[in-house]
Formats: C-alpha cells, structure tokens, sequence
C-alpha cells in the first residue's frame, strides 16, 4: 500500500507488535530481560541484533518503535540511537575509521564536528582534509588512496551553503568512499539522502524531530551495505537512549509535517521582510536566490524550515549587542528546531576559527535566526525594534 509523506509521518512505527492495541507504543523501561529458559535466552541472544528484547542497550520496543519510524521517513535499512546529535556524528564517523585513516570533511560543518576531527581524530591518527561546501566535481583532486569518509552538512551551519549532493557522492563511490551526511536541517523530510547517493544519514533529532526543545537525541540511518557495521560499532561504544525520550522523538515526528510547513511560511515571509531592510546586505535563506547553492536546493529539496542567517552591511559589536538584548520574542540560545524564535550573530573575526579554506570574509556581523511558530507580524516588529536598536548604538 503506498502512502503519501504526511501519512507516513502518522503512520510510522506504529507496528501492532510495538502498540499493542494503543494508539502510541507504550514506554517500556528496562536495563534486565529476563528469560523463563534456557532456549529463550539462546533465541535472542541469536536475534539480538534484530528488535528483539535482549538487553536495556539493545532497546526496548519503545526504542524499535522509532527506529522502525526513521527508516521508514528516511529510507535505509537501519537507526542506530544516540544521546544528542553530536554523539550520532561522532559515532558514525567512529564506527568507521581507524589510525591513518583520511577524512573529508566541509568546511561549513557544525563547529562540535570541527572540534572532534581537529582534537579526537587527530590524536587517533586520523587526518582531516576539510573542502569548500561548494567544490562539485573538484573534490576527486582531495581523495587519497587512504580516504574513508567524505562528510556532507547540507546546508552548512551558519552560513547555510547547500551543497551538490549527488556528484559529490558519486564521486565518492568511484573510489569506495562512504558518504556520510548531516541532514538535520533537512530532517528526514525535505531532502531524501538515500535518493542522492548518501550512504549514513545523520540527525540531532533533538531539533525537528522532537521539535520542543525538551529533549537530547541523535540518530543515524544506514544503507543496507554500511547498517551492520555501524549498529555494532555503536553498540560497542557503548550508545543508548532514554525510552522516554525515543517515546517524545516517535510523539513529535507525528507533527513535523505540519510544523515544518509553518516554519518554512514564517521564515520565508521573514527573510523576504529583511532583504528590503537597508541594514541588511544579503540574506542566506536556501529557498531565496542570494543563498550559495540555491539551485541545488531547488533541484533536491522539497521544502526548507525555520533555519536561515542574513549578514548585515557592517560590524559594530556595540550595535550587535544592542539588537539582541533588545527582541523580546527571540531568545538568545544554542540548538534550534522547537517552536520558539532564536537568534544567535556572530562577528566576522570569529569565521577566522570557524573556516580553514573557505572562509567567506564577511564584512558585517552575521545573524542566525530560527524563526518559530509566533506570528508573523510580531516577530517582524520585535525585530524592527532590535535594528532601531541597532541604529541608535551606531550613531551614538
């Protein structure tokens, strides 16, 4: 039976042998599973690896529940589960490298991602070569012989560079390299990594997928050729999740389609408002034409969401802060993908450690902002405050 998206979003996980004739699979807690004789044990200890209760680390059916969910929105085979998202990208690259291993990683990666290859994986011996988001088919002149992953974050934090998914991992595959990719942003429901060529999909699943800011959760979705050794891998490394906290991941994929459309509307309506502001140099929206790769989101995206950034025409740290201590309905905070409005900004000098080969040498402050569920009308005038703000600390 085939079934549109939003249907599957309804639909997923909800598995007769995981509800048990409830609408939502109960939460089970359990670290002991016990068995009433030896063969069961040996039963599952053969079908471990398979939903099957077996251990608290292997999961309990609330956790096969919202795995079952994920590979159905995203495709694959597999979800390996995660305490945040950034566990899910360490553990995944993790899985899949060893000393003198070589790594391509974007340069417009989430700065924790920066930090793990710059510290972790440098002292395990592994090399990291990071490439500009918008290199194509130049990226066949940085593989090695040595090469493993390619990394992709499409778009890029911050600056929100969409990248050319599918030649980068056709390339990839020429030379037997796996193609991972952070596609939070893209959250499983407007970009399809497996139709692209991605062999690991990677989420902080505490941002749209919860989409209430009220819990930490990473996830890793992998082809049929890459799922056992990740699931193994990550299971040696020791990584589980609260059985409540994957019962509010399944409870909010329920919403994400009609939140994620909300989003997309207040943003675009939002970054169409600043692009007429004469503060404002260029908008960094993937779905506007000013965003680098516009056109690759055209062509592989079916949607955008609340994410975006806009860089403004100067840099006056006095000013910056003038306008963010003055929005009321945008909060100043870490992570994004809940129903409130965040705003983050970040000076040019502070790209100088955030690039190592593409650095894009704004002249005016950047602002991330995530724009939540509030109306319209308000978030334009709380930010129409901020750049009165703004104007005041510049000529002051």
């Amino acid at each position: 039976m085939s079934k549109k998206f939003e249907t599957k979003l309804v639909t997923a996980g909800r598995n007769k042998k995981w509800t048990h004739g409830v609408v939502n699979p109960p939460v089970q807690r359990a670290s002991t599973v016990v068995f009433d004789t030896v063969a069961q044990k040996n039963e599952a200890t053969m079908k471990r690896q398979s939903h099957t209760l077996f251990y608290g680390r292997r999961g309990t059916e609330t956790h096969f529940a919202f795995q079952e969910a994920m590979v159905e929105i995203e495709g694959g085979v597999g979800c390996a589960l995660y305490p945040c998202g950034a566990a899910a990208i360490t553990n995944s690259i993790l899985s899949f490298v060893e000393h003198g291993d070589h790594i391509l990683m974007v340069d417009s990666c989430y700065e924790p991602t920066r930090d793990f290859c710059n510290i972790m994986l440098k002292k395990l011996g592994i090399e990291t070569t990071y490439y500009e988001p918008s290199i194509g088919e130049g990226i066949r002149d940085l593989i090695r012989p040595n090469t493993k992953i390619l990394f992709i974050e499409s778009p890029g934090s911050y600056t929100m560079e969409v990248q050319d998914v599918p030649t980068l991992s056709r390339i990839a595959h020429e030379h037997d390299i796996i193609v991972m990719l952070d596609n939070t942003w893209g959250a499983g429901v407007n970009f399809s990594p497996f139709e692209h060529g991605v062999d690991i999909s990677i989420q902080a699943a505490t941002k749209y997928i919860v989409g209430h800011s009220d819990v930490m959760l990473g996830t890793a979705v992998a082809n049929e050729k890459h799922w056992p050794q990740l699931r193994e891998q990550s299971y040696l490394l020791g990584q589980c999740v609260s059985p409540d906290d994957a019962y509010t991941a399944l409870r909010g994929m329920r919403t994400l389609s009609v939140r994620l459309k909300q989003h997309e509307q207040n943003s675009i309506a939002i970054a169409k408002w600043l692009e007429t502001r004469p503060e404002v140099d260029h908008v960094r929206h993937p779905a506007l034409p000013s965003c680098p790769g516009h056109e690759f989101f055209v062509r592989d995206f079916t949607g955008s969401n609340g994410l975006f950034s806009f860089v403004m025409k100067t840099s006056n740290k006095a000013a910056t802060t003038a306008l963010l201590d003055t929005v009321h309905h945008f909060s100043m905070g870490y992570s994004w993908g809940g129903y409130e409005s965040l705003i983050l900004a970040n000076e040019p000098s502070s790209f100088d450690n955030m690039r190592t080969v593409s650095n894009p040498h704004f002249e005016g402050t950047l602002v991330r902002l995530h724009i939540g569920l509030e109306n319209v009308d308000d978030l334009i005038e709380d930010l129409e405050r901020g750049f009165a703000a703004y104007n005041e600390a510049l000529q002051s």
